[in-house]
């Protein structure tokens, strides 16, 4: 298969969706973001990337670092976290408070924004205080060094994080946080405004495709703990879209409200997406169309 032609052809596809939807703007330097961009990177098992439209532009990842925090977690601590935050669909929006109160503050999966608090809060620990354990895997596995978080976005979270403040105020109140709201607000902060572009991504997510080995050959995860994200990134992975997403895509994947989206072909590759105009739920409009054109013209699918 010729995958750089099928990138481009997707690429023309998909450009005409690029601007249906709208950049989120409860981060208002999110908000200005030019929405026509579209990109897309594919990184095989072996290493090999192919790359189409702005796939080498930086943006903000923000939920994407959900899934190398909780990968993290369990390398360093195995399955403690479990205890601690549960791993079905919300059904609820990302940043909602409802559930976690109906269900005794443990939050209903790693992926809604209080489940990655819990997740932010165990990685601090493990790694003693460490707030960089996130970037420097992904500087690691990507071969790219300059990835940083961007200081406006970090600061523009910090301003408006009022709903975050109150799940991480209403987590500890539940004796669930081990260190104090403040850092742990600063920690979860500074890993979702990590910058990076969509051959970053792709590369810094090929040991979900590896059974867990990282760049260097090296285990990150076992094959259990690889399959298990990969799991709850298919139920939970695009909030309450994570359905449609399944039905469309058929991958395990992960969104941010950047635009990005990353997408496993488990024993094959690693893909991410970027558009960062967003639908209802907080996804891609044109990131979601693309990787179901991908899914539907390779027959790259789980199911």
């Amino acid at each position: 298969m010729d995958l750089q032609n099928l990138l481009d052809d997707i690429v023309g596809a998909v450009q005409p969706l690029a601007r249906q939807g709208a950049a989120a703007d409860y981060i208002p330097s999110l908000a200005s973001v030019d929405t026509s961009q579209f990109g897309i990177s594919v990184a095989t098992r072996e290493g090999e990337v192919f790359s189409a439209g702005d796939a080498d532009v930086a943006f903000s990842i923000q939920s994407i670092s959900k899934v190398y925090a909780l990968a993290l977690v369990l390398a360093r601590d195995g399955n403690s976290i479990w205890k601690r935050v549960f791993r079905e669909p919300s059904g609820n929006p990302f940043n909602s408070l409802v559930q976690l109160e109906h269900e005794d503050g443990i939050p209903r999966n790693p992926f809604i924004n209080a489940g990655a608090l819990v997740v932010a809060d165990r990685l601090l620990t493990v790694t003693g205080g460490s707030t960089t354990a996130v970037r420097e895997l992904l500087r690691e596995e990507s071969g790219n060094f300059s990835i940083d978080s961007d200081p406006e976005v970090a600061a523009s979270e910090a301003r408006n994080s009022h709903r975050n403040t109150s799940l991480a105020h209403f987590l500890a109140s539940y004796g669930n946080l081990e260190n104090s709201v403040d850092d742990v607000l600063d920690a979860y902060i500074k890993q979702c405004a990590l910058a990076m572009s969509c051959t970053d991504l792709a590369l810094a997510s090929r040991f979900l495709a590896t059974n867990g080995l990282r760049a260097d050959g090296t285990p990150l995860l076992s094959p259990p703990q690889t399959k298990r994200i990969n799991a709850v990134m298919l139920t939970c992975g695009t909030y309450d879209a994570a359905g449609e997403f399944a039905y469309r895509v058929g991958l395990p994947g992960k969104s941010g409200v950047g635009g990005g989206i990353i997408a496993v072909v488990p024993n094959n590759c690693s893909i991410c997406v970027w558009s960062p105009a967003l639908g209802r739920s907080g996804n891609s409009v044109a990131g979601v169309a693309a990787l179901d054109e991908f899914t539907t013209r390779t027959g790259w699918s789980i199911f």
